[in-house]
């Protein structure tokens, strides 16, 4: 495959869904492109506005958010493992609204609760405690969500 061909298929991939830096690099590369190449064209495509991690960063937040119902933590260390910047993504975050989140942990862990099998409180307390650190949310606020239940 010639750089046009490429820079085209990799336009193309921008236009369906926000894509990264990163995830252009690596279909640049299953494609055999070779890095001073890929570099010219993720280039191109940051400077015709197919790429922009900001935008990426906070499309990438919200719909992780909203459809896995995933925390913050394992929303920033997903987009680490896609070489986002710390700024970038602190920003992207900002877009959690607080009470939105707790709510959503809260309805998690009510319909988990009920799936449970556990012999005392502090056993369902363990569980659900591990569930949403699993699902990515921060222990000071299952904890404070558990509390108000």
């Amino acid at each position: 495959m010639n750089n046009k061909e490429a820079l085209h298929k990799a336009a193309a991939l921008c236009s369906q869904s926000e894509k990264c830096e990163w995830d252009i690099r690596e279909k640049l590369r299953t494609w055999e492109i070779p890095d001073n190449e890929a570099d010219g064209i993720i280039a191109h495509l940051k400077k015709e506005n197919f790429l922009d991690e900001n935008r990426f960063a906070a499309f990438f937040v919200k719909d992780k958010f909203r459809f896995n119902k995933w925390g913050r933590v394992k929303i920033a260390y997903s987009l680490k493992m896609k070489h986002i910047s710390s700024p970038v993504i602190q920003e992207a975050m900002l877009a959690i609204d607080d009470e939105e989140y707790r709510s959503v942990l809260c309805k998690m862990l009510k319909i988990k609760q009920k799936e449970l099998k556990y012999k005392d409180e502090y056993d369902c307390r363990v569980k659900l405690v591990r569930f949403a650190q699993s699902r990515g949310f921060e222990y000071e606020v299952i904890a404070q969500v558990i509390a108000e239940k």
